[in-house]
């Protein structure tokens, strides 16, 4: 019988489980993991995990006097824990997200990170299998220029521009997550399309220039698309370094056994890199995000919605105490 479509993904892609649900996780037998508030917050309402919520309310509570410090501590232990647990299901990394009220603060990113990194370490993991997801501002990417340099990996999230992607692979980080269907999202509403084939997809086509330009230039960073609305988004990216997919479009791919071609490899980059090579300090990094009106639509979009996630999850922990 021949392999279905995620496990010919597999072969060519790093497949990374895009959820909190730690069953779904263990359904799909992903490499990686990826969390966001977002997930957390929907994973933490599901009855089979209120042990791992009321553990970490437990731990709040005696780690300060000061109610505020006990609700940061317990938030920051809950993601910790979740992230823990689906540790000992994936074989690599769990990616565990900051704070998103902290997105324009680099130095309150870099001490949440080390926090973040302090408590997996409790829980008996070391840094090598932790990366912490950062919003993709100015702000967090230097944050992560600092902690990628103490050895702790990072995730750029929230990518939209190629600006961002620049900025990241020359501050040396680990991976980026281009969200492929939130850039589709806004194109589609701006041009009042129903859709598009996966090759004029602009989710796709970004991810893709991103692609091309490191893999031409020599950048180490791993392209991870994330984001996705439908398989074919998926299938249009098999080759990337990684992936990551949520559970519903995971499960579209185990049962579809068409053959999966590879799209992305080293010799697409180079026959498709349309872009000379350039370097982004913070002045070209604010104007190129400027002058891309989905990017800066985005980004903001997406920090102000995993913060009000954040706050719902800190007023549902708060009727706990």
């Amino acid at each position: 019988m021949s392999a279905n479509a995620l496990e010919q993904l597999k072969t060519m892609t790093t497949v990374v489980a895009d959820t909190g649900d730690i069953n779904s996780i263990k359904a799909y037998a992903p490499t990686d993991a990826t969390t966001n508030p977002s997930l957390i917050y929907a994973a933490a309402q599901m009855p089979e995990y209120q042990h791992l919520v009321d553990a970490a309310i437990a731990y709040g509570k005696q780690s300060s006097s000061v109610q505020a410090e006990q609700l940061t501590n317990t938030i920051d232990k809950l993601f910790v824990a979740f992230g823990a647990e689906i540790l000992k299901i994936v074989p690599r990394f769990i990616s565990t997200e900051t704070d998103a009220r902290l997105s324009f603060d680099t130095v309150g990113t870099i001490e949440k990170a080390r926090k973040l990194i302090r408590l997996y370490g409790e829980a008996g993991y070391e840094r090598n299998r932790i990366l912490i997801k950062i919003a993709s501002t100015w702000e967090g990417i230097q944050a992560a220029k600092v902690l990628e340099q103490e050895g702790i990996r990072c995730n750029l999230t929230l990518l939209f521009g190629f600006g961002q992607a620049v900025a990241c692979a020359q501050a040396g980080v680990y991976l980026i997550s281009p969200f492929v269907g939130r850039i589709f999202d806004w194109h589609r509403t701006k041009e009042g399309v129903a859709g598009y084939a996966p090759d004029d997809d602009p989710g796709v086509k970004s991810v893709r220039r991103i692609y091309s330009f490191y893999k031409t230039y020599g950048y180490n960073t791993v392209v991870m698309g994330a984001s996705f609305r439908n398989v074919e988004e998926v299938k249009a990216l098999a080759g990337c370094d990684a992936l990551t997919i949520g559970p519903k479009l995971l499960k579209e791919l185990q049962q579809d056994n068409a053959e999966l071609p590879q799209i992305l490899s080293p010799k697409y980059a180079s026959q498709n890199c349309r872009d000379e090579h350039l370097h982004v300090d913070e002045k070209l990094f604010r104007w190129m995000l400027n002058e891309d009106a989905m990017a800066t639509e985005k980004l903001a979009e997406g920090i102000r919605g995993f913060s009000a996630d954040i706050v719902k999850l800190e007023q549902e922990i708060l009727k706990r105490f």
